[in-house]
């Protein structure tokens, strides 16, 4: 009696209700925590390794992963491991050195390996290309007989100088090439305007003095940034392999080195700081499977701003039009019903309006207007920024429209009712009295629409998300925002990593890394909403908000 007068009072399904929550949440806080260990593990400056193979081969790498393997499955692989009762280990072991390998990786048993060591002076190096290296420095060249040095001094001096000599070459390609191409393009396009007036004859001569101009001086900076490029090609470091030959790496490659063997705690922090910065904030690589993810960043958070700006007032004001001046008739409430349906529609629909809609009839209708004179090549009747921005408005428009709907309707009519009786017109009422009201269930909305588009990778490959861009949708040239371009996004990176790469088992602590770092922004960015929202309903709770 007492088990059936507890169920009646719905005491145990309040205990069952909050022990569903507490473990979805525990669940959720696990998983984000063995992303983010998997993924910034990864930079951490893993120690060189050292083994002797049963043919007395040289074996050096880090120990990537290792994995119990029963002697019964090995006899049955017709595998001779011994007769001991013990497992036997299999060892995943990254040997890097990629053009002298053909794998990254190789796995080994334990049994036909010695007992490991960790050979001192042994350097990790990060590459332009061909991923890291791991070797031992013997040499350099040119080699200076005058003045002898030390491997290891000359590297570090070297490094220092081809640091400098890379940072001229980054200005020189975005503070004069860029700026020039840019400045030739829109000369020709003049020229090619100026030729269809026969008149302009004075006005072509003068745009071909000009281009002419602008070839010269975007000549003599190639060959500027030729002569910086041979300065860092002239030098090379000499490493000696784990089997013992020795391979000529240009300074131009080498991005970074370490000594992991040789390093104490406080080094090996910094140099993971330093590796989770450049991952943070340089360009991919090698296939997106090295370098950085800085425009995917930028792309993911430009887009979402964007979206955001578009579908914050195309909701609100189709919730304002619903709940305050339409009337409550059959198809009023169609509209409603269609309203929820879409938020059911699967993604890669939206995807498909958008590049049938935005990108091919909106976009080449630009082009043939304004952009004539750079067709064929279309400018905005291709996938870009701002089609991909308008899919994902059109996507998180219900979602909107729905929570200012409801918010609309938790505002007491008592309130209309005085505003009205006061003079105010219904348009006052609502953009003085109700939308500020409504405020914290509109910012609510753009945090659901936010938390959903953030995450969305199907409509973006068909309108504008790419594996690799070339410049970011926003620099230094006019019209500084450039909506038309394509762009890199978190999502479509995770993706590409993780199933296109030619070398998954090296870029899988990448899709860690980024899958951590796309949480985080969605993360930060709904956290930035939240706080608004708070601030807008402690300011408006004296006039009736809950």
């Amino acid at each position: 009696m007492k088990v059936l007068q507890a169920f009646k009072t719905g005491t145990p399904w309040i205990w069952l209700t909050g022990g569903a929550v507490s473990i979805s949440l525990i669940s959720v806080l696990m998983l984000l925590l063995l992303i983010g260990w998997k993924g910034l593990n990864y930079f951490w400056p893993a120690p060189l390794y050292q083994w002797q193979t049963e043919q007395r081969q040289r074996l050096i790498g880090q120990l990537y992963a290792s994995e119990a393997v029963s002697i019964n499955h090995l006899h049955q692989l017709g595998i001779a491991a011994g007769d001991e009762e013990r497992p036997v280990q299999r060892l995943n072991i990254k040997v890097a050195n990629r053009e002298r390998y053909d794998a990254d990786f190789i796995s080994i048993l334990d049994s036909k390996l010695s007992a490991p060591i960790q050979p001192s002076g042994w350097l990790v190096m990060e590459r332009t290309r061909d991923g890291q290296f791991f070797g031992k420095p013997v040499g350099f060249e040119p080699e200076d007989t005058q003045h002898p040095i030390e491997v290891v001094d000359w590297l570090a001096q070297a490094f220092a100088e081809a640091q400098q000599i890379r940072a001229q070459i980054d200005h020189l390609v975005h503070q004069s090439i860029r700026p020039l191409g840019h400045q030739l393009e829109g000369l020709r396009i003049k020229k090619q305007q100026a030729l269809k007036q026969p008149k302009n004859g004075q006005e072509v001569a003068t745009l071909s003095q000009q281009i002419q101009q602008v070839e010269r001086d975007l000549f003599d900076a190639e060959q500027t940034l030729d002569q910086r490029r041979q300065q860092l090609d002239s030098q090379a470091l000499l490493v000696e392999e784990m089997g013992g030959k020795i391979v000529r790496i240009p300074l131009s490659h080498i991005l970074d080195y370490w000594y992991p063997n040789d390093m104490n705690h406080g080094q090996k922090l910094r140099q993971w700081g330093k590796q989770l910065w450049r991952f943070l904030s340089d360009n991919p690589r090698e296939s997106n499977s090295e370098g950085g993810v800085f425009p995917a960043i930028f792309g993911t958070v430009l887009l979402v701003l964007l979206m955001s700006i578009i579908v914050m007032p195309l909701g609100v004001i189709a919730a304002v039009y619903l709940h305050e001046y339409a009337q409550d008739n059959p198809f009023t409430r169609l509209i409603r019903v269609a309203v929820i349906n879409l938020a059911g529609v699967p993604s890669i629909v939206y995807g498909v309006f958008g590049l049938g809609f935005f990108v091919y009839t909106i976009g080449s209708s630009i082009d043939n207007l304004f952009y004539s004179d750079r067709l064929p090549a279309p400018t905005f009747g291709t996938p870009g920024l701002l089609w991909a921005s308008l899919t994902l408005a059109v996507l998180t428009l219900p979602v909107v429209i729905v929570t200012t709907e409801e918010g609309l309707t938790r505002i007491p009519a008592s309130v209309r009712h005085g505003s009205l009786a006061l003079g105010a017109t219904q348009f006052e009422t609502i953009w003085r009295i109700v939308l500020p009201m409504a405020s914290p269930a509109i910012i609510t909305g753009l945090i659901l629409a936010i938390a959903r588009a953030a995450g969305e990778v199907a409509p973006l490959m068909l309108v504008g998300a790419v594996k690799l861009a070339s410049n970011l949708p926003v620099d230094g040239e006019f019209p500084f925002v450039h909506l038309e371009r394509k762009f890199m996004h978190l999502g479509f990176h995770i993706y590409d990593v993780g199933f296109q790469t030619t070398n998954i088992e090296a870029a899988r602590p990448l899709v860690y890394a980024t899958a951590f770092l796309l949480v985080t922004v969605v993360v930060s960015l709904n956290l930035t909403a939240i706080h608004i929202r708070n601030n807008l309903r402690e300011k408006y709770r004296t006039l009736g908000q809950d």
